[in-house]
């Protein structure tokens, strides 16, 4: 399976969730940056399901996936700051700070295509000092104090704990993230692919990704 770097928790204890009933099948999980694991599938790397956290990401790698693509969870951004806050960073606004150090994701990856949505639509300019390759980089580079503030997942923030805290987007400012889940079609187990999509729109599946963070979607998908 390869996944989204932002669903590292959640999809761990899913795959054990799965697998306590489902003891014939074994999953493995890849994360990385959503764009990485489309391209993954154009070279023919082994995968059974892809879940990105954008539908842009999943598009690129239609040509490779077969059966139904489901929503299975929803995210949005917030800003993510060191602990108490040193930089007084108060909302979007502020990130046009001169003298900030600021971390997003590159514009390939969903992360900062959602964050770069938010600050057109702010009609914000914003100097970030770096570029990464992922979300979770992003938060490293903050966590590890390389960074005064990077635009990330809320969900991302449960992993960072006592290292790293946040200022929240307002929902008018902010982007609602959508993590679609498919089966590749060239996979090796066509039929268990299928049937773990199909699981992680269950009620099981639905409750830890609550857990988790993530809003879940309305379970009506064709």
């Amino acid at each position: 399976m390869l996944a989204a770097s932002s669903l590292t928790e959640v999809l761990g204890e899913l795959v054990t969730a799965y697998t306590q009933t489902h003891r014939d099948v074994r999953l493995e999980t890849v994360f990385g940056g959503s764009q990485e694991m489309a391209a993954r599938l154009e070279d023919r790397d082994t995968g059974d399901v892809l879940i990105t956290a954008d539908e842009t990401a999943m598009d690129q790698a239609a040509a490779d996936l077969v059966g139904p693509r489901r929503v299975v969870a929803h995210n949005s951004m917030t800003i993510a700051v060191a602990p108490g806050n040193p930089r007084r960073i108060r909302g979007l606004s502020s990130l046009t700070r001169r003298g900030l150090r600021i971390a997003v994701a590159a514009e390939s990856v969903p992360a900062g295509r959602y964050a770069r949505q938010m600050l057109a639509r702010a009609n914000l300019t914003v100097r970030w000092s770096s570029e990464e390759i992922n979300v979770r980089a992003v938060l490293d580079r903050v966590r590890t104090g390389e960074a005064d503030a990077g635009l990330v997942y809320i969900t991302d923030l449960r992993s960072a704990g006592i290292a790293t805290s946040s200022v929240p987007i307002p929902a008018e400012q902010n982007v609602t993230a959508a993590y679609p889940a498919s089966a590749v079609k060239d996979s090796a187990h066509p039929q268990d692919a299928a049937d773990f999509v199909d699981w992680l729109t269950t009620p099981t599946a639905r409750a830890l990704f609550h857990k988790h963070g993530f809003v879940l979607p309305k379970t009506s998908q064709g």
